[in-house]
């Protein structure tokens, strides 16, 4: 869940247009060497399963042979723990500088990079794109705690802001939905053209999450990403929608369709003759985020019903194709992205997928750890150590079926804040 709060604002000035070189090709080698660990020794409050054990536990070994410790009082329930680290955890002071990406259907998403280290870091530093969830930007405390943390170790980070979030413009009649990879295409292309000698890596959280895993099925095996972190992921949209309806969760779905009607007015210009199956009066005055998606987001995206969109837009079909090291973390308890959507055996028969259920953590909670309560999640520090036993053990190399690398023009414009 995403903290709602409107976020700072950016001022926009389109500049110029540019042009970045496309890599025609990606071959991403990584360790397929495996190492043995004790498995008893992983501490049995922590669910661990996969058909990436072997290959990535020893780098999570030492986080994972301890308890997994909440923090006293806030973590005893799960939406006391999901509203404590949306509103109350701390959120670093990082200075950014704001790129707007156009995409190919006219579209603009906003990338927020850290200031200065286009010339503090090398090029081939690794880069690491973030990607918040259902409403959230670089604004939330979540994203830029997982950025501190990732350049402090030297990487290169970039959030992701989907259309309207974050502040980001809408240019045209279309926001983003959990069924669209459009545009997490064209921001891995657009990062890996600026820095093509960098290994790049994806970490996303809730909706978020569920954009890239289906965007790791879909690449499959031309994947340019180097690995990838899934957090509080849905995975099954159906499932994910039930439970919105039961209890407390009624009040996330309200503070949720709340704030997305606040994005929607803002640019209800763009959809006033729109026409067709569009139903404007709902998504604008919805109630729960099943009316938004009734009223816009099924319809922009092709689909007939809201059934077939939350079934078909649900990540746990990609599984099987992800075909890039994959870690996954969930919490047993969270209220939003229930555990029994968890798809197991697929994760367990695919030798790139892993998987760690701590006991609880709510929504984009995690308060537990070293840093707890105000600080990074207990997430953060077990997302680094698996992305740097990734960067370390894997060699990037660009192939081109005429040999050199074939340089195209792309249509591609930004502008700099």
């Amino acid at each position: 869940m995403a903290k709602l709060s409107s976020g700072p604002t950016f001022p926009i000035s389109i500049s110029r247009h540019t042009y970045h070189h496309r890599v025609t090709a990606c071959h991403v080698a990584t360790p397929t060497t495996t190492t043995t660990i004790p498995f008893a020794d992983l501490h049995p409050s922590l669910e661990v399963i996969g058909g990436a054990r072997n290959r990535f536990l020893p780098a999570l070994h030492s986080a994972l042979r301890h308890p997994y410790d909440p923090f006293p009082f806030i973590a005893w329930n799960p939406h006391v723990e999901t509203i404590f680290a949306s509103f109350f955890r701390s959120i670093p002071d990082v200075r950014l500088r704001r790129e707007c990406l156009r995409t190919q259907d006219g579209g603009t998403v906003a990338l927020d990079w850290v200031a200065g280290d286009q010339y503090q870091l090398p090029p081939d530093s690794p880069i690491l794109i973030l990607m918040p969830g259902l409403t959230g930007g670089s604004e939330n405390s979540y994203p830029r705690h997982m950025l501190t943390k990732a350049r402090s170790k030297g990487w290169r980070v970039v959030v992701f802001n989907s259309r309207g979030c974050g502040n980001s413009p809408v240019t045209t009649p279309q926001f983003y939905s959990a069924s669209f990879v459009g545009d997490m295409r064209e921001v891995v292309e657009h990062v890996s053209g600026i820095y093509p000698e960098a290994n790049l890596y994806a970490a996303a959280w809730s909706l978020g999450a569920n954009i890239l895993v289906r965007y790791l099925g879909d690449e499959s095996h031309a994947c340019p990403l180097s690995g990838a972190v899934s957090l509080c992921n849905p995975f099954n949209l159906v499932y994910a929608f039930e439970e919105f309806t039961k209890g407390f969760n009624r009040v996330y779905d309200k503070a949720l369709a709340r704030s997305i009607r606040n994005i929607f007015k803002r640019h209800i210009l763009l959809f006033e003759d729109i026409g067709g199956e569009y139903n404007i009066p709902l998504a604008l005055n919805a109630r729960q985020v099943r009316d938004f998606d009734e009223g816009l987001t099924r319809v922009s995206f092709g689909f007939k019903s809201l059934d077939e969109y939350y079934y078909k837009a649900s990540c746990f079909h990609s599984i099987k194709h992800v075909q890039v090291p994959l870690l996954c973390i969930q919490a047993a308890n969270d209220p939003i992205s229930p555990v029994r959507a968890i798809p197991r055996e697929e994760i367990e028969a695919n030798r790139n997928c892993l998987l760690i259920v701590t006991p609880k953590g709510g929504h984009l909670g995690w308060v537990a750890g070293a840093d707890a309560p105000l600080g990074g999640p207990w997430t953060d520090p077990v997302v680094m150590d698996f992305l740097e036993h990734l960067e370390r053990g894997t060699h990037k190399t660009v192939e081109s079926s005429t040999g050199p690398l074939t340089v195209t023009s792309k249509n591609l414009h930004h502008a700099e804040v």
